[in-house]
Parts: C-alpha cells; sequence; structure tokens
C-alpha cells in the first residue's frame, strides 16, 4: 500500500507538472511589447495598491515575493492590510533594480507613472537584462504610444492576461464577468434620456489642480455613470490645468480624490474657500463626490466606485 500511493504522489506531480508544462509558454502583448513567460510567476512584485489588489483578487498572494510604492502614499483600510500581512514591503515609493534582485522577483507588475517613468532606473528595457520580466498597466501605456480614451476594457485585458501568466484564466474569467454584469446593471439604471452631468475631479494641487485627461481611467468611470468629465479633451492621463479653464468650463460636480496626507474634508474645504471658485456650480451647490484613489486607478474597485458615481450623478428612483 505504501508502494502504491508514492506511485501515486508521484503520478500525480508528474500529471501536475505536464498540464502546466502545456500550459507554457505562454505570450502576452503589453503595450507595444510581446513578453513571453516559460512558467508561472513564483515571486512576483507589484507596484502600487491598485495593482497589487489586482493580484490578490485573482488569488495570487503564493505567488508573490512582496509589493512597494503603498505605505509612502496611501494609507489602506483594515481588510487589505490583512491581506498583505506578513508579506514584505520592498520599498514605500518605488522600488529600485536592487530591491527587486534581493527579492528574486520573476515578474514586476507595474505602470508608467505607477512605479515606471520613461528614462527611469526600472524599466522593462533596464530589467530585461536582470531576467525579470514587466507586465505594464494597459491605462498606463498612454505615457509611451498612442493611445484612445481609457476603458474599462483596459481593466478586464489587464485581468484576462494576468490570468494567463499564472495559469488562473478560470478565476480571471469569472472575476471580469462577475465586473461586467455589474457594470452593465449601472448603465441600466442611468436613465436613458438623462443629460450627463459635467464632473471636474480634483486630486490635488493648490497652484493648478492635477486632474484626468481622457487617457485616464476616471474618463471610462464617469462617462458609464452617466456623466462627462470636463476635462475629456485632454488628450493625456493624469494632468495639471488652470484653475482660469475650470472655473470658465464650470462644473456641475467635482470628484475628489482621497488619499494621502491631506485628506478629502481639506481638499473640499480649499475648494469652497478658493477666492476663484466662487461662482463656479459645483462650489455653490457643494455638490461633491468623494473616492479613494484605490477605485478611481485601473484596479477591481474601479466598479464600486462606478456604482457611488451612478448614484451621485442621477440621484433619485431607479427604473
Amino acid at each position: 500500500m505504501k508502494l502504491f500511493l508514492m506511485s501515486l504522489g508521484a503520478s500525480l506531480l508528474l500529471f501536475a507538472t505536464l498540464t502546466q508544462a502545456g500550459h507554457y509558454p505562454v505570450t502576452v502583448t503589453s503595450c507595444q511589447r510581446d513578453v513571453r513567460f516559460e512558467r508561472a510567476p513564483q515571486r512576483a512584485v507589484s507596484q502600487d495598491v491598485n495593482l497589487t489588489g489586482m493580484l490578490l483578487a485573482l488569488g495570487l498572494r503564493p505567488n508573490m515575493a512582496g509589493y512597494s510604492g503603498i505605505s509612502g502614499w496611501k494609507t489602506l483600510d483594515e481588510e487589505f492590510r490583512a491581506q498583505l500581512a506578513g508579506l514584505p514591503e520592498l520599498a514605500p515609493r518605488y522600488p529600485s533594480v536592487e530591491n527587486l534582485l534581493n527579492a528574486g522577483a520573476d515578474l514586476f507588475f507595474a505602470g508608467w507613472n505607477y512605479g515606471m517613468h520613461v528614462g527611469g532606473e526600472v524599466t522593462p528595457a533596464t530589467l530585461a537584462p536582470l531576467g525579470i520580466p514587466v507586465y505594464e498597466l494597459t491605462e498606463s501605456c498612454a505615457h509611451v504610444m498612442p493611445r484612445d480614451a481609457a476603458r474599462l476594457e483596459d481593466l478586464y485585458a489587464d485581468l484576462l492576461n494576468l490570468g494567463r501568466i499564472f495559469d488562473v484564466e478560470p478565476r480571471a474569467e469569472a472575476l471580469v464577468s462577475d465586473l461586467r454584469g455589474r457594470v452593465e446593471r449601472v448603465r441600466q439604471r442611468v436613465p436613458k434620456d438623462a443629460r450627463a452631468p459635467e464632473v471636474f475631479l480634483y486630486d490635488s494641487g493648490e497652484d493648478q489642480p492635477f486632474t484626468a485627461g481622457r487617457l485616464a481611467m476616471p474618463q471610462a468611470l464617469i462617462e458609464a455613470a452617466g456623466g462627462r468629465n470636463l476635462m475629456d479633451d485632454l488628450a493625456s492621463s493624469w494632468s495639471r490645468v488652470n484653475w482660469e479653464t475650470v472655473v470658465e468650463r464650470d462644473p456641475e460636480v467635482i470628484l475628489i480624490v482621497d488619499y494621502g496626507v491631506v485628506s478629502a474634508e481639506q481638499k473640499r474645504e480649499f475648494l469652497l474657500s478658493h477666492p476663484a471658485l466662487q461662482q463656479v456650480r459645483a462650489i455653490r451647490e457643494k455638490r461633491f463626490v468623494v473616492l479613494p484613489y484605490l477605485q478611481v486607478t485601473p484596479s477591481v474597485d474601479n466598479v464600486t466606485a462606478l456604482e457611488t458615481l451612478a448614484s451621485a450623478l442621477h440621484p433619485g428612483p431607479r427604473p
């Protein structure tokens, strides 16, 4: 019996090995590159809270060596902290090549301006000779290649690609199916003949506001919620504008991004007291929506943001 069980165990191990081998190699498109994986990463490193959340949502914590770029910028809720308990943060803001090498990273999941910068120390080009492949957040590709307006499809593509990279496609497909269903239910609740309220996103900044153009994820969220991003003519991702532009465009609703050392309430009070904004409709009527950073950057929490935003833009009975 002992020999039989040993033989059975060896057979199951061989079957699992052959099954995984049959899935690989896998090639996925990342921005303008094709990235090939010979096996599922076992020591992946994620950058920022939103990308880290994607890996956790796909059940990939056992495949992670750590994460970076959270404690230096963001405050995590209790549930998220519990999920990360025992997993090391390699750097509070931006990881170095040394951080990734010391962690034995076999995948860096990051984005342009989400841990990587053009010409910076950590990029796909600098990590390739070291044997560390990079999968880039799709929304962030706007920083390195021409892109159309941000879409929720960008999020779905990332989740499905991660499913292929880690050989957890059924999990990724189920998650995307659930997100699509929730988005469709929101769209059905928005009155078909409703006028789209004009929304200005305020991330931060006093001399100049930092906001989202049409290449950033809030574009897709505001549009799907039945609104219009007041800065949708900006062919850029996250960028600075002038207060004069905000005043001229006269937003009906201001979306405040909540993160960092300046609280959402402090941002609200700053906007309410800004002399140049006193005649702006959103300020006069005190129409604000507050969403956390995690929900307005590409993440599995985008649909929660969409649900909140749709209710704020189109209050009242639902059909």
